[in-house]
């Protein structure tokens, strides 16, 4: 998938979350995201946890991180 396309996954709004950057339409921080993934968690586990989430959120977190 293309990256602008992936980033465009990403929000930040100062009303949600003090600003921090969200999956879009979500509560789910960016770096909570990348905090799972770095303790050890698995992309599955992760999408099984959260059950509207997709592989194209977790990959455009770690797009998001990257730059």
């Amino acid at each position: 998938m293309n990256g602008n396309l992936l980033l465009e996954r990403i929000a930040a709004n100062p009303r949600v979350m003090v600003g921090k950057p969200v999956i879009r339409g979500t509560r789910l921080t960016v770096e909570y995201i990348l905090n799972m993934l770095a303790h050890g968690a698995t992309e599955a586990e992760i999408l099984n946890e959260y059950q509207g989430l997709t592989h194209e959120d977790i990959q455009a977190c770690l797009l998001f991180a990257a730059q």
